[in-house]
């Protein structure tokens, strides 16, 4: 009788550890569990820890609750401006509720992925090329809008969305190229004239300063030869200024007055006797 009792008691104690290691379930922290009795959905959403379902009855499906990152395969179209692209993207998104995401939709990651690559697609088509380069944040606000109305549905919230790469053909590219090398060389002559425009408008005053003081070009002038002779790597010709000319030719020229006064005093003085040339004997005589 002892032995029947012990054999009943093991039996029932293997069959409830039995029971309770096919109810156990360990839900982690950062997931949710969904029961579904019968193939009913339970209302209550199991949190993370230990918890109990009714084996053969309860079946138990876990959802991760983290933020999924998920990229984008790349996509080509043709942009509002006719030009073909290629353009890739990231989505991050997670699970708000795990009930939805399981019963609303088969397959929520297959279920953004495609939304992601259609929306994807008709970002390219409603944006020109300077917009995909160049304004990335409004695109991928834009395409985070797209792909969120649908997935809030399917109990999935879109974090953000971002565009990672663009890429052109070869021969947009090496126009790109020439446009931004000429824009370039256009801003550089621009800048050169006015630099030019600056110098003359500063030169015209310097030789106004210059006229109303000619000794100021002389000293210009030697500062320039003082410059080119501290280098001694080349041959210098000074050349002689003109004013340095003209200041000779004043001082070597004889006033009008002065030359009318001498002719004056020559014509009232007498004729001067000629010389006396004497003859070979010691006489003299005057020469006709």
């Amino acid at each position: 009788m002892v032995e029947e009792l012990v054999a009943a008691g093991v039996t029932l104690a293997s069959a409830g550890a039995v029971y309770v290691a096919a109810a156990a379930r360990v839900v982690k922290q950062y997931e949710r569990g969904v029961v579904f009795r019968l193939g009913r959905l339970r209302p209550q959403v199991r949190g993370p820890g230990f918890t109990m379902i009714v084996p053969g009855v309860d079946k138990l499906r876990k959802v991760n609750m983290q933020i999924v990152t998920m990229p984008v395969p790349a996509q080509e179209g043709i942009t509002r401006d006719n030009v073909t692209v290629r353009v890739d993207a990231v989505v991050y998104f997670k699970v708000t509720s795990p009930a939805e995401a399981v019963v609303r939709v088969e397959d929520y990651r297959f279920a953004v992925s495609q939304m992601a690559q259609t929306s994807l697609r008709s970002i390219i088509g409603k944006s020109e090329l300077d917009d995909l380069l160049s304004n990335r944040e409004k695109l991928n606000q834009g395409l985070e809008l797209m792909i969120d109305s649908p997935a809030v549905e399917w109990g999935v919230t879109i974090d953000r969305v971002d565009i990672k790469d663009v890429s052109l053909p070869e021969t947009m590219k090496r126009s790109m190229a020439r446009q931004a090398e000429a824009d370039r060389e256009r801003r550089a002559r621009v800048i050169n004239a006015d630099a030019e425009l600056q110098a003359s408008k500063k030169l015209a005053e310097a030789a106004h300063q210059m006229a109303d003081a000619p000794a100021a070009l002389q000293l210009r002038l030697l500062q320039t030869v003082m410059a080119v002779a501290a280098e001694k790597n080349s041959t210098l010709v000074l050349p002689i200024p003109v004013e340095l000319l003209r200041f000779l030719e004043k001082g070597t020229q004889v006033p009008t007055e002065v030359v009318g006064a001498r002719r004056a005093v020559q014509e009232e003085l007498p004729p001067l006797e000629p010389p006396l040339d004497s003859d070979p004997e010691g006489s003299i005589s005057r020469q006709e």
